[in-house]
C-alpha cells in the first residue's frame, strides 16, 4: 500500500468520523456505557484516542504507535482501569476499521482486488497486535514497579526504630521475616543507629514466631554489624521455637549481645542510661 492510499484511507475515516464513532460504540457495548466514567477517572477520551490509533495503524506509523501504546499502558495501570474494557475496545476498533475499509474499497472500485485485501488485512492486524503487545508490556511493567515501590514503603514503615532515651532505641519486629525483609532491617538499623547516635538497641522479637535458617544467618550478621557500629544489642521476647531453630542453626551471641525475657525488663535495665 503506497503513501497516497494510506492517506486516502485515513482521510476517508476522518470524513466519516461520526459514522465511525457510532459503529465503534455499537461494537463495544460494555465499554460504551463506561466512556464518561473512564474520562473522569483517568482523563482518557476513548473516542479521540481511537481516531489517533486508527491513524497510526492505517498509515503504518509504527514508532508513534508503540509510544502511544506505552503511554496508554501507564495511564491505565496508574488509574487501575479494567483491562477487559481495553481489550474489548481495541477489538471493536479492529472490527470497525475493517467495516470502513470495506466501504472505502467499494467506493474506490477496488473491492475485487483480493491480493490487496489480504495484504491490507495482514498489515492492519499486525499494527493493532503491536499496539496491544506494547500496551500490555507497559501496563505490566508499571504495575510491577508500583508493587515494588509500595512493598519497599511498607517494609520501611514496618521497621520502626523508636528512640526511648538519648542513647537507647527499640526495634520491635512482628510478622514474617524473609530474606528481603531482613535486608531492609539491616539497612534501616545501621542507618538509624548512625543518625540517632544510638548506643543501645533493644530488638524485641516477641512478635516473631520463627525464622528460616538462611534468615537466622543473616540476622546474626545484622547483629555483628550493629556491634561494629559501637552499639550494644539487647534481644528480648525470644520464643521457644525461635530459640530452638537458632541453636540448631549454630547461631551464637557474643558478649556484645544481651538477652532478656521481655521488653519491659530490658527497658527497666537500660533506661537509666
Amino acid at each position: 500500500m503506497d503513501f497516497n492510499q494510506k492517506s486516502e484511507i485515513t482521510a476517508f475515516i476522518t470524513e466519516n468520523k461520526e459514522d465511525f464513532e457510532k459503529k465503534l460504540l455499537s461494537e463495544a457495548v460494555n465499554v460504551a456505557s463506561k466512556i464518561q466514567e473512564i474520562l473522569q477517572t483517568g482523563n482518557i477520551n476513548l473516542l479521540v484516542n481511537a481516531q489517533k490509533l486508527v491513524t497510526y495503524v492505517t498509515e503504518e506509523r509504527e514508532e508513534e504507535l508503540v509510544e502511544f501504546a506505552k503511554q496508554e499502558g501507564i495511564v491505565w495501570a496508574k488509574h487501575a482501569l479494567t483491562l477487559a474494557f481495553k481489550l474489548e475496545w481495541i477489538q471493536a476498533i479492529r472490527r470497525t476499521v475493517w467495516h470502513f475499509l470495506r466501504k472505502f474499497y467499494q467506493e474506490t472500485g477496488n473491492v475485487n482486488d483480493i491480493d490487496q485485501f489480504f495484504i491490507q488485512e495482514k498489515r492492519i492486524n499486525d499494527q493493532i497486535d503491536q499496539f496491544l503487545n506494547s500496551f500490555f508490556l507497559s501496563y505490566s511493567n508499571f504495575k510491577d514497579k508500583l508493587i515494588v515501590t509500595q512493598r519497599e514503603m511498607v517494609e520501611h514503615l514496618s521497621v520502626p526504630i523508636i528512640p526511648v532515651s538519648p542513647v537507647v532505641a527499640v526495634l520491635p519486629l512482628i510478622g514474617l521475616i524473609d530474606s528481603y525483609r531482613i535486608s531492609i532491617i539491616e539497612e534501616k538499623a545501621l542507618l538509624e543507629i548512625a543518625k540517632l547516635k544510638v548506643e543501645i538497641l533493644v530488638i524485641d522479637l516477641s512478635g516473631i514466631a520463627n525464622m528460616e535458617a538462611d534468615v537466622i544467618g543473616h540476622f546474626q550478621r545484622v547483629l555483628a554489624g550493629v556491634s561494629m557500629m559501637g552499639c550494644k544489642v539487647v534481644i528480648t521476647g525470644l520464643r521457644p521455637e525461635l530459640v530452638r531453630n537458632m541453636t540448631h542453626s549454630g547461631i551464637n551471641f557474643d558478649d556484645k549481645v544481651k538477652t532478656t525475657g521481655t521488653l519491659q525488663q530490658a527497658l527497666k535495665m537500660y533506661l537509666k542510661y
